[in-house]
């Protein structure tokens, strides 16, 4: 066999292969225009801005307005500024040392009753959720709707019901009855599991049911696939139910207020608006500080809790 000499001829590529060539070139191009984002110009989106800008001055205003009367150093509503006049730490320091209002047994309180509320509201939710979306068993569709029959009245319609049952359970167990913070933790659970549930169960019914089959072929049991396979893709949908019951539990004021009787064991919202209306038109300031203090856990929780709520909020698991 002879080996070709430096003045032969290269070969003639082929028709075929030049057009398969043409091919893989263009599709590359087409790709990488279609990665290219087609970004509107600024004149046909400046009402967007606009909107946005507005809608954000609206929702930053009372936060900046509370934040700048808690280090205003004249503590009356009057004097209350956007801006504070000067730069002061007296206000969470009256606050704090308040003999008659115990701030920090108010605030230990709430985060108590607010973080058990959020847990067992996810995990009791979740596991309603887990059974309506995977199980099949007589009487399910009937629950879901009366579920959220239920939901549909408000709570203030039961509010003299609720009271008059705390009031008789504290005869008989006087740990979770009328003036009690496990009584109360209780009456939340009853207020939105429903809604919680309908909301995980969209979620749940999102996650593939092959997951669940192929769990099943391994071994698994339901409950390993409830704790392996769902809680784990179900997280964002968990993450943004426990910080809306943490959130809520945390402003709440009605029942609380009428259900804890005793100052020690008023929640937050209960004790500062005691601590303001005794004092009303003097201590707004360290009312203010106290309502700065009592936002932080929220702010770090959704820190926390970011990369999970916007999927949570938007949608289910793709796949």
């Amino acid at each position: 066999m002879s080996t070709p000499s430096a003045g032969d001829v290269a070969p003639t590529p082929q028709p075929g292969a030049a057009l398969l060539e043409g091919q893989i070139r263009a599709r590359e191009q087409l790709a990488a225009e279609e990665l290219k984002p087609d970004k509107p110009p600024f004149r046909d989106l400046w009402w967007r801005y606009l909107v946005s800008l507005v809608a954000i001055a609206f929702a930053v205003f009372p936060a900046v307005y509370i934040v700048s009367t808690a280090f205003n150093p004249n503590p009356t509503l009057s004097a209350s500024t956007l801006l504070p006049s000067g730069f002061t730490l007296d206000n969470f320091r009256t606050i704090l040392s308040s003999d008659q209002e115990p701030y920090l047994k108010w605030y230990a309180n709430t985060m108590g009753i607010a973080g058990v509320t959020a847990i067992l509201t996810v995990f009791l939710g979740a596991l309603a959720a887990y059974a309506f979306s995977r199980f099949r068993f007589k009487g399910r569709r009937t629950g879901m709707l009366t579920l959220l029959l239920v939901q549909m009245f408000p709570l203030f319609l039961a509010f003299v019901a609720i009271y008059l049952i705390m009031l008789r359970v504290s005869d008989v167990f006087s740990h979770i009855g009328l003036n009690t913070r496990t009584g109360l933790i209780l009456v939340y659970l009853g207020g939105v599991l429903g809604v919680n549930a309908w909301l995980m169960k969209g979620f749940f019914d999102s996650i593939p049911k092959e997951l669940d089959e192929s769990a099943r072929v391994d071994g698994a049991t339901a409950t390993q696939i409830f704790w392996v396979v769902i809680l784990p893709l179900g997280a964002p949908v968990l993450a943004v139910i426990g910080l809306l019951s943490f959130i809520a539990t945390l402003n709440e004021y009605v029942l609380a207020s009428v259900l804890l009787q005793e100052p020690d064991k008023f929640t937050l919202s209960v004790g500062l608006f005691t601590f303001v209306s005794r004092e009303y038109g003097q201590q707004w300031g360290p009312f203010c500080a106290g309502v700065v203090m009592m936002a932080v856990p929220v702010v770090i929780l959704f820190l926390f809790l970011q990369r999970y709520i916007a999927h949570g909020l938007t949608g289910g698991v793709k796949g």
